[in-house]
């Protein structure tokens, strides 16, 4: 079996479904008050699940992992964190060399972690 789902649980889909179109540059494939999917790419499905709603109730929000972003090369981290801080998204770190590569981390609505990172050469 292979994964190939991630949900998130959000306070509002709608809202939440604005900001990550903005930054995937992709419209969702399915928007409710309760509920937004996008379908990436990759082939990976990406779900905002209204955390009032979701049966059974989560008891975790936002901020307990991360959502990873592979960036083909460093220059790309850097140009898609000055991207993102246009956007007015709220970064908790700016780009900086990790052990793992260049790297920077933003958080959504809602708490939750993205990073963007590209692996050392």
């Amino acid at each position: 079996m292979t994964p190939t789902m991630t949900i998130l649980y959000v306070n509002s889909p709608e809202a939440s479904a604005a900001f990550y179109q903005k930054l995937f540059n992709l419209a969702p494939v399915e928007l409710s008050p309760t509920f937004a999917m996008f379908v990436l790419p990759s082939g990976l499905v990406f779900g905002l699940w209204s955390r009032h709603t979701v049966e059974p109730a989560a008891t975790v929000t936002g901020g307990g992992c991360e959502i990873a972003i592979r960036a083909p090369a460093a220059a790309e981290v850097d140009a898609l964190h000055a991207s993102w801080k246009a956007l007015d998204v709220s970064i908790l770190q700016s780009p900086t060399d990790a052990e793992f590569g260049r790297t920077f981390l933003a958080v959504d609505l809602d708490g939750h972690r993205i990073r963007v990172f590209t692996p050392p050469a």
